[in-house]
Order: C-alpha cells, then sequence, then structure tokens
C-alpha cells in the first residue's frame, strides 16, 4: 500500500472526486467538510486491503477502481465473493459494533480509497448528521450482504463435511449392490444347471412335493427369520454334519445358506428319502442357489433402498425453507440430519439416543436453515465426547408463553463440557474451540440466528460430563 498522500491541496481534490460519487451526490461542499483528514490511498491489484477477522481501525470510501470481498481463511479467495466498485465502503460496520470484519477484501484493479482513521471517523459520526444517515443506510445494506455470505460460508462447510460423508454412506451400500449383482450372476448360471440335471430325470409324485415344499420354504425367505449368531451357527454346524453323513461333499457351503432360511434336517428328510444319493445332493444343491439367489436381490434391494434414503435425506436437507412458508417436519428434518452425520457417529463409535415425540405438530415458517441447527448441534455434540461417547436427542411439543404451543429440542452428550472461559464466547463469530482447520467459529452464532429468525430461543447448559442445548420453536412463526 502506497505513502499516503495528506498535502492540503489534495483534501480539495478529494472533496470533488466524493462529492461525484452516487454515495455523496446530494451532499454539498460545506456538508463533506466533515471528512477533513481523510487520506488518499493507491492500492495495486492483488493486495489484501483487510483480512477477515482483523478488528479495523479505518473507514474506507472507493473512489475508483474494483475490489473483491470474499470470506476466507486464507490469502487466497475463495468461495463466495463478490465485487466492490466505486462509491462503495466498507469499515464502518467494524469500527460501530467493535466486530472482527467477516470478510477480506482485496483489489483486483488499480485502486484510490479514501480512508478516514477511527477518531476521524467517529467525529464525523457526531457533528454530521447527514453524513451520519448516508453512512448508516448503506452500512445496512452492507451488513445484509455479509450477514448472507456469512451464512452462506457456513452452509458450504456443513456441506463439505456433510458431502465427506455421504461418500461413505453410499459407498457401502454401492459396494454391497455390486458384490451381490457380481454373485448373482454366478448363482444363476449354477442353479441353470442344476435345474436342468433335475428336470431331466422323471420324478415321482413324492418327489415333486418334497421339491415343491423345499422351494415354497425358500420363496418364504424374510431376512426377519434369521436367527440370533450363536443360534445360526449351532444350526449351520447340525445341518453340514448332517448333510455330511447323507453324502454331500461340500457340505460345508450350503449348509450356512440353508440354515439362514430355517431349513432343519426334518426338511430335507423327504429329499434324502425319496432321491438317491447323487439326486439328494443335486436336490439340495438346487434349493441352495434358489435361497441364494433371493438373499442376493433382497441385499440389493436393501442397497438400493438405503441409496434412495440417502437421496431423499439430502434434497430434504439441501432444499429445506426456501425462504418459502411451508409446514415443516421436524422430526424428518432431523432424521435427515442423522441420517446423513451416521458416518462420524460409526467411526468414533458414538452412540445416538433419539426419543422424537410421534404426531409432533408440523412447524409453519419461512425460515430456511433449521437442517443447519440439527446439523451444527449433533455435530458438536459428537465432537465433544470422545469414542464410546454417548449423544441424545429429544423432541417434544408443549405450551409456552404468551399462549402459544412451541416445539422443543433438545440434545445434550456427556462429554468434557464448555469452560466458563469459553461459555461467555460460543456465540460470537468466529470463535471456536476446535483445532485450526476443523472449525470456523460460525455455526452457533448461525444456528442461533436462525432460531431467532423463526420466532425461537436458544439456551445451553454445560458441566463436566453433560452439556445441553434446548431450541424452543413457536408452531406458527413468521
Amino acid at each position: 500500500m502506497q505513502t499516503p498522500q495528506t498535502a492540503e491541496h489534495a483534501f480539495d481534490n478529494l472533496l470533488t472526486d466524493m462529492q461525484n460519487l452516487p454515495l455523496f451526490s446530494g451532499l454539498g461542499r460545506e456538508q463533506l467538510q466533515c471528512l477533513e483528514g481523510t487520506e488518499l490511498i493507491e492500492v495495486e491489484p492483488g493486495e489484501v486491503i483487510v483480512r477477515q477477522g482483523e478488528v479495523v481501525s479505518f473507514f474506507w470510501i472507493i473512489l475508483s477502481g474494483e475490489a473483491q470481498t470474499y470470506s476466507s481463511e486464507t490469502p487466497e479467495p475463495s468461495g463466495p465473493s463478490y465485487r466492490q466498485t466505486r462509491g462503495s465502503t466498507f469499515g464502518e460496520l467494524s469500527l460501530l459494533a467493535r466486530l472482527p470484519i467477516p470478510v477480506s477484501i482485496s483489489a483486483v484493479m488499480p485502486m484510490r480509497l479514501a480512508r478516514l482513521d477511527e477518531n476521524g471517523f467517529w467525529q464525523m459520526m457526531s457533528i454530521c448528521p447527514e453524513i451520519r444517515r448516508v453512512i448508516l443506510d448503506n452500512m445496512a445494506n452492507r451488513f445484509r450482504k455479509m450477514q448472507s455470505m456469512t451464512i452462506q460460508q457456513e452452509k458450504m462447510a456443513s456441506l463439505g463435511t456433510l458431502a465427506a460423508g455421504l461418500m461413505h454412506e453410499l459407498n457401502n451400500p454401492g459396494t454391497a449392490v455390486k458384490r451381490a449383482a457380481s454373485q448373482l450372476r454366478g448363482t444363476f448360471l449354477s442353479m441353470q444347471q442344476l435345474s436342468i440335471a433335475v428336470c431331466s430325470r422323471a420324478h415321482s409324485a413324492e418327489q415333486l412335493n418334497c421339491l415343491d415344499d423345499l422351494k415354497t420354504h425358500a420363496l418364504e425367505y424374510t431376512p426377519s427369520a434369521s436367527l440370533d449368531p450363536l443360534a445360526q451357527s449351532d444350526a449351520e454346524e447340525t445341518l453340514s454334519r448332517w448333510l455330511q453323513t447323507a453324502g454331500v461333499s461340500d457340505a460345508w457351503k450350503l449348509a450356512p445358506t440353508l440354515a439362514a432360511v430355517g431349513l432343519t434336517t426334518g426338511d430335507l428328510e423327504c429329499a434324502r428319502r425319496f432321491f438317491s444319493p447323487e439326486e439328494f445332493r443335486e436336490s439340495v444343491a438346487w434349493v441352495e442357489s434358489l435361497t441364494a439367489s433371493l438373499k442376493l436381490v433382497t441385499v440389493i434391494e436393501e442397497g438400493i433402498g438405503r441409496v434412495a434414503d440417502l437421496v431423499h435425506a439430502v434434497k430434504s436437507y439441501a432444499y429445506e425453507g426456501r425462504g418459502q412458508r411451508r409446514s415443516i417436519d421436524v422430526n424428518q428434518s432431523i432424521a435427515a440430519t442423522v441420517l446423513i452425520l451416521g458416518h462420524k457417529l460409526r467411526e468414533k463409535n458414538v452412540t445416538l439416543s433419539k426419543q422424537l415425540q410421534p404426531s409432533l405438530p408440523p412447524l409453519e415458517s419461512s425460515t430456511s436453515g433449521l437442517n443447519q441447527v440439527w446439523t451444527n448441534l449433533l455435530d458438536n455434540a459428537i465432537d465433544a465426547v470422545g469414542p464410546g461417547g454417548h449423544v441424545r436427542i429429544e423432541t417434544w411439543s408443549g405450551a409456552c408463553p404468551p399462549e402459544q404451543q412451541c416445539l422443543w429440542i433438545r440434545v445434550s452428550d456427556d462429554g468434557a463440557g464448555i469452560s466458563q472461559e469459553c461459555q461467555a464466547h460460543i456465540f460470537d463469530p468466529f470463535f471456536t474451540t476446535k483445532p485450526a482447520g476443523m472449525g470456523t467459529g460460525l455455526g452457533l452464532g448461525i444456528a442461533s440466528r436462525v432460531v431467532e429468525q423463526a420466532g425461537g430461543t436458544m439456551q445451553f447448559s454445560s458441566e463436566p460430563g453433560r452439556t445441553e442445548f434446548l431450541v424452543r420453536l413457536p408452531v406458527a412463526t413468521h
């Protein structure tokens, strides 16, 4: 940044430049004298004027050129951004609120800026009502833009975290479906060969009835009919020994599938009685191939159903709200978020308990981003507990003042808790207790604002071994 030009004659030229800006076009030269002490700054392309998170001590007015405003934790612009051109101002919000500036600003072409230090800015705001009105109106518009960018940044950070989890969530059923489809191809070929062998022989009525009974048993297979692991192992071992004594050489291979659908030695006794040893082996293998095929089809159905559930959850998460008044099923919204965060629970071996009130009244609201509330609260709770920890989420409805019906959502964990020092700042912008690169410090602040926009409140309490966030939302909101 070049050395400021502070010569007296330069100030007259500066006032002329500012009078030509749309922002100050309605003010006379005498009114603009309040800007005395303003410096002229020249900035080269690519130069960073302010960095995100700084508490600035200047107020800037762009006289010419163009700047890029962006949210980023790195020197390189990334994420949502927009351009500021001639007549734009920045720094006033940070000066007025004493908050870190929520964005970084850098030049995209040669720029000329008018810069007023903090003392000059407050003097101007105190004694120049016309300029104060212009600055505050402009600041209100900029605040809305910055708030939108901040929310968008947190949403993108959340989506980045969720996207990584979705890859795991989609990979598991995808891999299972691919493996089952490959095995099904081999099973179909084997079953076709066995069917030809079985059908090539003439059969008595007893043999046909036996095959039909075994086929019916296989077709009636449902996953809920499966035994517990210990009983399943015992059934497999018993059936395998019995098949071996009946002359079936690959009994170890056939027994697990047959036992899984509840076939016992008694069910197969008819085949052993009415078929020759060779025909018995073919008949049992044919029943096993049919059963295996049905089980593989079930695996494929479950895998595709899992993918469909994930797609529905993501669609529900991404399109919730959209600024239009609609009826929101809070339980469904929470369930979609839990499904998307499932990978993180499994990776940390965290137990999630859900106690969601059935038939919860729908939330009538135009507020968007409620799913970000559940995401931030659950994500923080999962991070707060160690491996084997416990997170709980509850919903219920009840009366709340003044004469309203409200929905209550509580997220609690058994982690180490939030220190007293941190408790006073957890809703502050950019405050985070997570390691560098793992938190933006925006989540809880945005979650709190979303709840407030919905007409509700968010409270929390924390002590070692118990942290709880309680959200209250009126059923009918603005």
